[in-house]
């Protein structure tokens, strides 16, 4: 009677509420990131518009202020995910850390206009966890 007196007594003792919102953990940021990145993909298949709507609406909001226009382009991206890793010491050219958890991926980049290859890029791609969300920083073309 006493062992099972304990085990009620400790099982009760473990039912706590805890005021807040869950957050993603390293495991739940994997899967957040693994959407954002076919989501980017799947705006781009809508076509330019739809992108830069995307990519305005997931744009880290410490960073509003360099919203950059795609100027009619589409780009595709492909993380490779064995690297994504956090990165909590990188801070943007310019500004301050940014909040949230950063991570940091290997990704590779095709810009394309009008179904017509632009070319490709192989790079490094920042995101952020923040609040349960994953946010990115809008890329800016490089003009020739």
């Amino acid at each position: 009677m006493r062992a099972a007196f304990a085990v009620v007594t400790l099982l009760a003792g473990c039912s706590i509420a805890v005021d807040g919102s869950p957050v993603a953990g390293a495991a739940g940021a994997k899967d957040l990131i693994v959407k954002y990145f076919a989501d980017f993909d799947a705006a781009a298949a809508q076509g330019p518009a739809a992108q830069q709507d995307f990519l305005r609406r997931t744009q880290h909001p410490d960073f509003t202020n360099r919203i950059c226009d795609l100027a009619g382009v589409t780009i595709t991206v492909e993380p490779t995910l064995s690297t994504l890793r956090p990165d909590a010491k990188w801070v943007p050219e310019g500004a301050d850390r940014p909040r949230g958890d950063v991570y940091v991926v290997a990704v590779s980049l095709t810009v394309s206009r009008d179904g017509q290859k632009l070319g490709d890029q192989i790079g490094s791609e920042r995101i952020v966890v923040l609040d349960g969300a994953v946010y990115g920083f809008m890329p800016c073309l490089r003009q020739n």
